[in-house]
């Protein structure tokens, strides 16, 4: 009688009988041998090679050529952010009050609104969030049309927006800049910050933020003294930065665009509350332990002798 073997894989393979499969096996275990023979040599072949082994690191690409850079970011950028997310879920800073676009007409006509967005950006310079605020009210009680401001006379204009800082040169910077909106664009803002920065008394960090507040259009990240200095204390620049510009160049290399919109407003309020010019809240912050400049501040053992008043002497209007 022939032993068969039916193979449980396959249902329709055919019937094999044992002595077939024992020959199989035979030149199967020789098959076998000479494989394994082969692979040791080629095994101590390979082993005779150096072989560099190259990890791929997170890259980005330049604008220019299409070549391969490697991205940096900071390590621990999204915890800090988070932290500071907490920090001011309360928005109750002033800045979330007496911001250019809260403080301006909501109800005004578009370009009227765009307007007042860019002169609270300019009152803004050098001043505090309540100065500028108080300043913007006392207009918009004038009327702070361009045509209103324009037939303002100086004396008057300057008793309307003393004492923001340089409040003298601030009367100048409005006429000749309400003067170009009339003349070169129709009564209305420019529209792009290029345009914005020929504007006399317009730099960088208005153009950005009046992109935001008066076009909702987001072309760069607005940097004031805040965003300079609180970015520079949590690490957020591969080399500190000098300069305003140097700092937004920096932070547009690597932060995600979608946080553009949020980070000055959210730093701002940050730097009023917390993360101070003189002594920072570093004992009440959450990002102390992961904060360089937190990580090394020492708090005075005894409070703080006022300071010397280091404002440039305020100029009374005529």
């Amino acid at each position: 009688m022939t032993d068969t073997h039916e193979s449980k894989y396959f249902s329709h393979s055919p019937s094999v009988t044992r002595s077939q499969l024992l020959r199989t096996g035979s030149s199967f275990q020789k098959c076998s041998k000479e494989s394994n023979d082969a692979i040791k040599t080629l095994k101590r072949k390979v082993k005779k090679e150096k072989i560099e082994i190259k990890y791929e690191t997170d890259t980005s690409y330049d604008n220019v050529g299409g070549i391969k850079k490697e991205k940096w970011e900071p390590s621990t950028w999204r915890d800090q952010l988070k932290n500071i997310h907490e920090m001011r879920k309360n928005r109750d800073a002033p800045v979330d009050s007496m911001g250019c676009d809260v403080i301006s007409d909501v109800t005004a006509k578009p370009e009227v609104y765009r307007y007042q967005v860019l002169l609270s950006l300019m009152l803004s310079s050098q001043t505090r969030d309540q100065v500028t605020s108080a300043a913007m009210s006392r207009l918009r009680e004038h009327g702070c049309t361009i045509d209103n401001i324009l037939k303002t006379d100086d004396q008057k204009l300057g008793q309307l927006i003393y004492p923001v800082g340089f409040w003298k040169r601030k009367v100048e910077y409005i006429k000749k800049t309400s003067q170009t909106l009339l003349d070169q664009y129709n009564g209305d803002i420019p529209k792009t910050v290029e345009d914005l920065c020929k504007l006399t008394g317009v730099g960088p960090k208005m153009a950005y933020l009046v992109m935001k507040c008066a076009w909702n259009e987001i072309q760069g990240i607005g940097v004031d003294t805040h965003v300079h200095r609180i970015s520079n204390r949590l690490g957020w620049h591969q080399k500190p930065t000098k300069q305003p510009e140097d700092t937004r160049k920096s932070l547009e290399d690597w932060l995600p665009r979608e946080l553009w919109s949020e980070i000055n407003h959210l730093l701002v309020g940050f730097g009023q509350q917390t993360c101070l010019p003189v002594y920072p809240k570093c004992s009440v912050c959450l990002n102390k332990q992961i904060c360089p400049y937190g990580r090394s501040y020492k708090s005075p053992k005894k409070s703080p002798k006022k300071l010397p008043k280091t404002e440039i002497k305020k100029e009374e209007p005529v």
